[in-house]
């Protein structure tokens, strides 16, 4: 029977289920990389008996967490997964295999993971051994929770969030470049949440000549140590800056393929990792991107001055846009905006966004926007 809004109410049940599946899995978020995040519940006669999620990389999965946890008593019920389980062996057993010998009898699972390893191959196993399975319930809210895990593993690139903190009038400093600090320590804390949600976090040489920044989770009992990246064409990284101090998370400076040798020996002298990439005088940052995803990073946070902005986003890198706008007026012609270099020339010409989100962050205004499109 419907209930007004075209859900019966299997389906809504299904729906409420798989939403505290999303819940769990959010629990995991900053320690699955490079696995997804997902959740697992296990439904008896209208009763939870299980709950899991993947609580770090390496560790068991969601499912067989929430098999353990019903108890053995998981015979004939329904267990909804907010990702297709996995039927190959890598550092932990299939889990598909894990649901047939637990005897369940049905699964809801969200979304279908596009990994070559499992697409398809977990609920083809399932169904084969007379499980019924059913997917695509909350698909856009699964979607939307692994979509760093799912650029990745669909194009190969890490998902890329470009963060810029400015004030009400749109300016990241004053005329005389002055930054500290534009926004409050809420909306700071919040970065270094987000600093610990992902694998690597980058700036531009330009940011770490003019603020020395160290580019780690200092705040709010955060976990997490992402790489350290630096867009650096020049290797013109002091090596008694902060980001060249590689005792506490890794450095990796990129540089294009005319940088000065002594200057990368000094660097690597200290321990960091220096990689040439691009053969013009420039960082090619696309390559760059290429290759930290084929070091499983599946997520990167963009931070610093307009430069490094300005080459993300005009080079279509930018998955996300985090902007934090403080209660506060700059002015002036001469202080500088979020997106460097000479930006559009007609408006018919500007990048579209769609926002997601708009939040206060302390004092702060928190927008959150999607280039238009993707």
């Amino acid at each position: 029977m419907e209930d007004g809004t075209g859900k019966t109410a299997e389906t809504g049940r299904d729906e409420r289920y798989m939403a505290r599946a999303l819940e769990l899995a959010e629990k995991g978020r900053g320690r699955t990389s490079p696995n997804p995040l997902v959740g697992a519940v296990i439904v008896s006669e209208g009763r939870v008996i299980g709950e899991g999620y993947h609580q770090v990389a390496g560790a068991p999965h969601a499912e067989v967490n929430a098999i353990e946890d019903a108890g053995g008593k998981a015979t004939g019920a329904t267990m909804y997964v907010t990702l297709e389980p996995c039927n190959h062996t890598g550092r932990t057993p299939p889990c598909a295999a894990r649901l047939v010998e637990a005897e369940i009898a049905r699964v809801v699972m969200a979304l279908r993971d596009p990994n070559p390893l499992v697409s398809g191959g977990g609920e083809r196993f399932l169904t084969e051994r007379g499980v019924d399975v059913e997917t695509g319930v909350l698909e856009d809210e699964a979607r939307r929770q692994n979509e760093a895990y799912l650029k990745w593993v669909e194009a190969g690139f890490p998902f890329v969030t470009l963060k810029m903190a400015m004030s009400l009038d749109g300016k990241v400093a004053t005329r005389t470049g002055d930054s500290t600090w534009i926004t409050s320590e809420e909306s700071r804390e919040d970065v270094h949440r987000m600093r610990s949600e992902n694998d690597a976090v980058m700036v531009g040489i330009g940011t770490v000549l003019s603020d020395d920044p160290r580019l780690t989770v200092r705040m709010g009992g955060y976990k997490g140590a992402p790489l350290r990246v630096v867009a650096d064409s020049g290797a013109r990284t002091p090596v008694q800056s902060r980001v060249a101090d590689v005792s506490e998370t890794p450095t990796l400076v990129a540089v294009a393929g005319n940088a000065p040798v002594e200057s990368v020996e000094a660097l690597e002298a200290r321990g960091v990792e220096v990689v040439r990439v691009g053969s013009d005088g420039s960082v090619d940052l696309r390559a760059l991107l290429k290759l930290l995803a084929g070091r499983d990073i599946t997520s990167l946070m963009v931070e610093g001055g307009p430069g490094i902005a300005s080459a993300v986003w005009e080079h279509g890198l930018v998955d996300r846009l985090v902007f934090y706008y403080a209660p506060m007026i700059i002015g002036g012609s001469e202080a500088p905006g979020p997106i460097g270099e000479t930006g559009r020339a007609t408006i018919a010409e500007a990048g579209g966004l769609r926002i997601d989100t708009v939040s206060m962050s302390g004092p702060d205004v928190k927008v959150v926007a999607y280039p238009a499109g993707r």
